[in-house]
Parts: C-alpha cells; sequence; structure tokens
C-alpha cells in the first residue's frame, strides 16, 4: 500500500470518526488563542482550560497582560508547568505586540516566530486557527501517528511536517490535524497500543515498523 492509499484511508475514517472538531483550547481571540498555546507546552489542554480563565479574568488583553510583573504571571500559571521561561514569554510576547504591532497580535508567521516563546508549531496554530491561513502544526500524537501509520520517517517534526502537507490536501490541513491529535489521545496511544485493535493501524497495517525500530 502507497502513502497516498494510506493517507486516503486516514483521511476517510478520521472523517468517520470525527466529523466535527473542536479547537481543544478555550480562547476568546487570537491574543489569548495565542497565550494558551503557550502554556500547552508539556502541559495538557484540559489544564490549560482551567488557568487562562484565571488568567484572563486579570489580563485578556497585551496593553493589560502588560500591566502585571512577571512574577503575577508566573504564580497564576504555575500549574502548567515550566512557569519560569512561559510567564517570561507571555509577559515579552505581549510587550512586543503592544509596541510593535499596535497591540495586535501580527500575521505572519515570521512575525509571529519572533515573539519570545513562540515556535514554529505555536505560529502555525495561530495562524490557522485565528486567521484560516492554511498550516499543519504537528504536535508529539501527530509525529507519533504519521510515524506509526507509515506516513513519515519519525526522523524529526519539520519532517514529518512536510510529509503531512504533502499526502494530505491543503482545504483539509485545519480539521485534519485535529482529527489526529483527538484519534491519538483517544485511540491510537503511545502505550499500550494494540494495532488489531486500532481501527487505522488495522486497516492501513499501522504499527509493524515500530517493532523494527532499535
Amino acid at each position: 500500500m502507497t502513502r497516498a492509499e494510506k493517507a486516503r484511508i486516514v483521511i476517510d475514517m478520521l472523517e468517520e470518526l470525527y466529523p466535527v472538531v473542536d479547537i481543544p483550547l478555550d480562547h476568546e481571540d487570537p491574543y489569548t488563542l495565542l497565550v494558551a498555546v503557550v502554556l500547552s507546552a508539556q502541559c495538557t489542554d484540559v489544564r490549560v482550560n482551567t488557568i487562562t480563565p484565571i488568567l484572563f479574568a486579570k489580563a485578556k488583553t497585551p496593553e493589560e497582560m502588560c500591566t502585571l510583573s512577571v512574577d503575577e504571571i508566573r504564580e497564576i500559571i504555575r500549574p502548567c508547568g515550566l512557569s519560569p521561561a512561559k510567564s517570561k514569554a507571555i509577559a515579552g510576547l505581549s510587550r512586543i505586540i503592544c509596541d510593535k504591532h499596535g497591540g495586535k497580535v501580527p500575521q505572519s508567521f515570521e512575525e509571529l516566530e519572533e515573539l519570545p516563546g513562540v515556535g514554529h508549531k505555536t505560529a502555525s496554530v495561530v495562524m490557522t486557527q485565528a486567521f484560516g491561513v492554511p498550516a499543519f502544526p504537528v504536535d508529539t500524537h501527530i509525529h507519533r501517528l504519521m510515524y506509526r501509520w507509515g506516513l513519515s520517517n519519525g526522523k524529526n517534526v519539520e519532517q514529518t511536517e512536510r510529509d503531512a502537507k504533502k499526502l494530505f490536501p491543503k482545504e483539509l490541513w485545519d480539521k485534519l490535524h485535529l482529527q489526529i491529535i483527538y484519534y491519538g489521545r483517544e485511540r491510537c496511544k503511545a502505550r499500550g497500543h494494540n494495532p488489531e485493535e486500532c481501527p487505522i493501524c488495522h486497516a492501513i497495517g499501522g504499527g509493524k515498523q515500530e517493532k523494527q525500530k532499535p
């Protein structure tokens, strides 16, 4: 079975299983989404969604965030982990958005990736979910499943993203990356995975190469 044939099966099965997908991080606008995505690094979306209402009750615009000290931000977001780095990033990106972008989240990959704490994946999430620009953010679930399904070599997330963009139609990227995330969380987990009990792995022979990987 070719990669293209596998990709078609993945698309069809995910559309059947997840015809409607919600953005997992609660937000009101591009800025609150950006902050939520920064907080989500090495933290569950569920936990982020319990912390952001507390943070946004104090500051939900870049201007308001600039009135809080790094220590104040850090204390609020501590349950999300990595709070020293994340608090500095949130304070820093808020200041730059105010000073350089007129209080508006920039709408280009280049300008977003110049902000503190914002890498390519975070920028991709904001561009596609806030501004509707086609992007395919690759998180740990997508990276893992693309390799498990034989759609990428698993070398690094950059290669996985390139492979995904080649295999999947651009008009599906936004929805499909969320569908894969949900599927990875619920049906194709990293541990205790049985390919025969996983609909997609069973259909395309997924997981075989993992047994061969040293």
